[in-house]
C-alpha cells in the first residue's frame, strides 16, 4: 500500500495537500511505561509499542504515503505524565519531495515531559531538489525532566548527483525548561546560495546533525570531550555560536549552554551523521538517564 500511494503521489501533479495530525501520551505504569492514549487525523500514526528493554516504551512514527510532498501539513503533539520514558523514532527517513511554487509543507512537532524521560531520535529528514518546507520542533521539559534527542538532515541527493540547487527550507529547533528557552535555533537555507559552501555555512557538506540533552554539567562535557578523544578546534570544526567554547575533531562540536549539551556534525549524508552523534548517545544515555545504550530494533532492519 505505502508503494502504491508514494507512486500515484509522484504521478499526479499538483495533488491534493495530506492533513495529518497525531497526539500521543505516555503514563508511567508498573512495570512499564504505557501509550494510554494515541489519536490521529489522516495519515500520520503509531501501530504499536515496542519494549526492547523493560520499562521504557519505544515508538515508532509511521507515516503511510512515504514522503511530505508541497502543500502538506503534519502536526505531532506528545506529553509524558510523570514518571514515564519514552523513546520515539521513525521507522525510516523522513522524505520531503520538490514543490510547486507556492506549495510549501509544514511539519510541527511538540514534545512535553513533566518529570518524565523523553528520548526523540527520528531517523534523518532527506530534503530533495526545489523542496519548499517549514519545520518546527519544540521540546517543551518540566521540573526534572530529562532529554536527549537529535534531528539529522540531508540537502539534496549527492549520491544521485542531485543537490540542493534549488528551494527553500526553514528548520526550527527549541528546547524549553520550565517556560523558560534555553536552545532556539532558527536555520534557513535557500537552494543554490553561497552559505552552503561558505566557511561560516555549511562548508559544503550536505548533511547537518543537532544533538541536545538535558541536564548536564561541564564535568559531562568534560568526560565526554575526554571519551572522543578530542582535540582542539581545528579549521573544520563548526562553531554553535561565537560565544560558545567548542572541543571538535573534524567536523563534529560540543558545547554546555545552560545545562543544555549540544552537538553538531557536517558530513556528506546520514551515515557521517550518525557516525558522529551515535556514540554520545550511546555515552549519554547510561550516565544522564541510567538506561544501557539499547538501540531501537527498527534501526537494524
Amino acid at each position: 500500500m505505502t508503494c502504491a500511494l508514494t507512486a500515484r503521489r509522484l504521478d499526479s501533479a499538483p495533488h491534493t495537500p495530506w492533513e495529518a495530525e497525531l497526539r500521543l501520551r505516555f503514563t508511567a505504569g508498573a512495570p512499564r511505561t504505557q501509550l494510554r492514549e494515541r489519536r490521529h487525523r489522516g495519515p500520520l500514526r503509531v501501530q504499536r509499542t515496542f519494549h526492547p528493554e523493560g520499562a521504557p516504551c519505544h515508538v515508532y512514527l509511521v507515516h503511510p504515503p512515504g514522503g511530505v510532498a508541497g502543500g502538506d501539513r503534519l502536526t505531532l503533539h506528545a506529553e509524558l505524565e510523570p514518571g514515564a520514558h519514552a523513546l520515539i523514532t521513525t521507522p525510516a527517513a523522513t522524505k520531503f519531495y520538490r514543490a510547486l511554487p507556492g506549495r510549501r509543507a509544514v511539519l510541527e512537532q511538540r514534545l512535553r515531559a513533566h518529570d518524565a524521560t523523553l528520548e526523540w531520535l527520528p531517523q534523518e529528514a532527506i530534503y530533495f531538489d526545489a523542496a519548499d518546507v517549514a519545520t518546527r520542533t519544540r521540546i517543551e521539559l518540566q521540573g526534572g525532566a530529562r532529554f536527549i534527542g537529535w534531528e539529522l538532515s540531508c540537502y539534496g541527493r549527492p549520491a544521485c548527483g542531485e543537490p540542493f540547487a534549488r528551494g527553500r527550507i526553514r528548520q526550527t529547533l527549541e528546547v524549553w525548561h520550565d517556560a523558560r528557552p534555553l536552545w532556539v535555533d532558527a536555520l534557513r537555507i535557500d537552494g543554490g546560495h553561497p552559505m552552503q559552501r561558505a566557511h561560516w555555512g555549511l562548508q559544503g557538506a550536505t548533511a547537518l546533525g543537532t544533538l541536545a540533552a538535558w541536564p548536564c554539567t561541564p564535568a559531562d562535557l568534560e568526560a565526554l570531550r575526554h571519551r572522543l578523544d578530542e582535540s582542539r578546534p581545528g579549521e573544520d570544526a563548526m562553531p554553535l555560536s561565537p560565544q560558545c567554547a567548542l572541543a571538535a575533531t573534524g567536523r563534529r562540536s560540543l558545547t554546555l549552554v545552560d545545562g543544555l549539551l549540544l552537538a553538531r556534525a557536517l558530513g556528506t549524508g546520514a551515515a557521517d551523521l550518525r557516525a558522529a552523534l551515535l556514540p554520545i548517545w550511546q555515552w549519554l544515555r547510561p550516565r544522564l538517564l541510567q538506561c544501557p545504550a539499547v538501540e531501537p530494533r527498527i534501526w537494524a532492519t
